[in-house]
């Protein structure tokens, strides 16, 4: 028995393994691009609550770009939330200077809040 073959309709090749020839399958090459933690965790989303969605674009090998695409999204959402809150409530490098422990609390405050409206409108839907 050959070692391999190929179908000659499909051009998928087949190897023997035992007494059977199985197709040599591969996802597609990706490359390696940096995720942050907000694509991290929309990643773990889909992997364990979209399982069509995530397997869609890994065999598409789609994956890294759009997780990437996500973690910039948000990473500008969070940081335009985070100004514009700090704006709204006046928490200034005045407030900073007069009162540290104040500020510290105001912005932990705003984070949190941006953090949650990152979550719920990019992350986990």
């Amino acid at each position: 028995m050959k070692k391999q073959i190929t179908d000659a309709k499909t051009g998928i090749t087949y190897t023997l393994q035992g007494d059977y020839y199985l197709p040599d399958l591969s996802l597609p090459a990706e490359e390696e691009i940096p995720i942050g933690v907000w694509g991290q965790r929309h990643a773990a989303f889909l992997k364990n609550h979209q399982h069509s969605v995530y397997n869609e674009f890994l065999v598409r090998g789609k994956l890294q770009r759009y997780l990437a695409q996500i973690d910039r999204d948000a990473q500008e959402m969070f940081d335009l939330l985070v100004r514009q809150l700090a704006e709204q409530e006046g928490v200034t490098q005045t407030l900073k200077a007069k009162n540290q422990m104040e500020w510290v609390q105001r912005m932990n405050s705003i984070r949190n809040r941006a953090t949650e409206i990152v979550n719920h409108e990019l992350i986990y839907v």
